[in-house]
């Protein structure tokens, strides 16, 4: 492991200088595969997810005289090692589901999911490992008790966090964490799952309604979406987008709204309805908000308003914007600055 050096915490949680926690031999990574096995070939590598959970702690008796920043690290009797909660995604399972429940059974706590970091890939035993990241609060109290697994949680300083982590992949983690914004809020876009054909519904088109596997999505989606804590909902007006999201919203005691800029109706076969500019307002309203947002509408408004948002956000814009049904973007914002901390993007069911 490279030599590691102290650096100081910062006081004031809302004036974080990111530099301040990197020293100068930090290798922040990027998203690259080990090449010294099966060269020229390929191996598919075992998945697993985790997250870096983090909390700003008084240090001088009292709120606004100083702060440091702690990262909650695991030890594991079997390895005698200091690690970052993480574990394999079970077959099927969802990568933010899969997260959240290897943090909350390896810490007590459970996960609010931020800042999505790139993965770390290594090699374990011969075999490639592809590791994926989030940036984390945790809600709630603690329910840890010391188990065969996991003996101890401990939350530490940055810098002891760096000096105690057994492996250089984890310390790599942490650089990347602390390389940008923590306080970050989700804003999530999506396409309403799947609701059968136009043209096989004769009623209303604001009333057609989801089919059985836009339901069966629906019902997924609620313990996907709740990965990021609580976020409210807006939603287009249409039957198919306020169905898409109400398992969430039920189940989470989320709050609920249409937008009937997000809605787009249907005059006739071929010419579908909609205030492209109301749309844009709408999402930009979301953006400074600082809230974290489900938004879901229709195919015809996601791409244009992605790219509108991602210009207000100072964002490079992809070729690639479009969701197909039962998809979305969730795009992290920096809440100091409202400028992009992170992009990702996921399907109902992985």
């Amino acid at each position: 492991m490279a030599e590691k050096t102290d650096t100081h915490a910062e006081t004031g949680s809302d004036t974080v200088d990111p530099a301040a926690y990197i020293p100068e031999e930090a290798t922040i990574t990027s998203a690259f595969p080990p090449r010294d096995t099966a060269p020229a070939g390929y191996m598919e590598p075992i998945r697993a997810a985790g997250a870096v959970l983090w909390r700003d702690v008084d240090t001088a008796g009292g709120a606004g005289r100083g702060k440091e920043r702690q990262i909650a690290l695991i030890h594991r009797p079997d390895r005698e090692d200091w690690t970052l909660p993480k574990g394999k995604v079970k077959n099927g399972e969802h990568l933010l589901t899969a997260a959240v429940r290897e943090v909350t059974e390896e810490t007590g706590l459970r996960p609010v999911l931020g800042r999505r970091i790139p993965p770390q890939r290594y090699l374990k035993s011969g075999w490639p490992k592809q590791v994926e990241w989030w940036a984390a609060t945790a809600s709630g109290p603690s329910s840890f008790s010391p188990n065969e697994e996991v003996d101890a949680l401990e939350w530490v300083s940055i810098p002891e966090a760096r000096e105690r982590l057994s492996y250089d992949h984890d310390v790599q983690v942490l650089d990347n964490i602390v390389s940008g914004p923590l306080a970050t809020f989700p804003v999530i876009l999506m396409r309403h799952a799947s609701a059968g054909e136009k043209k096989s519904w004769d009623d209303n088109d604001l009333l057609r309604p989801l089919d059985e596997v836009g339901r069966s999505d629906a019902l997924e989606l609620a313990e996907v979406l709740s990965s990021f804590g609580t976020p409210r909902v807006v939603s287009s007006a249409a039957a198919r987008c306020t169905e898409t999201l109400l398992p969430y919203a039920v189940a989470y005691n989320a709050p609920m709204r249409t937008e009937r800029a997000f809605t787009v109706q249907t005059v006739d076969r071929s010419a579908p309805a909609y205030d492209r500019q109301a749309a844009h307002d709408a999402f930009a309203e979301v953006l400074q908000e600082g809230e974290p947002t489900v938004v879901c509408t229709h195919g015809e408004l996601v791409t244009e308003m992605m790219r509108d948002a991602l210009g207000r956000l100072g964002a490079p814009v992809s070729q690639q914007l479009s969701l197909r049904k039962g998809t979305f973007w969730v795009v992290h914002v920096s809440a100091a600055d409202r400028t992009l901390a992170a992009i990702e993007r996921h399907t109902v069911r992985g």
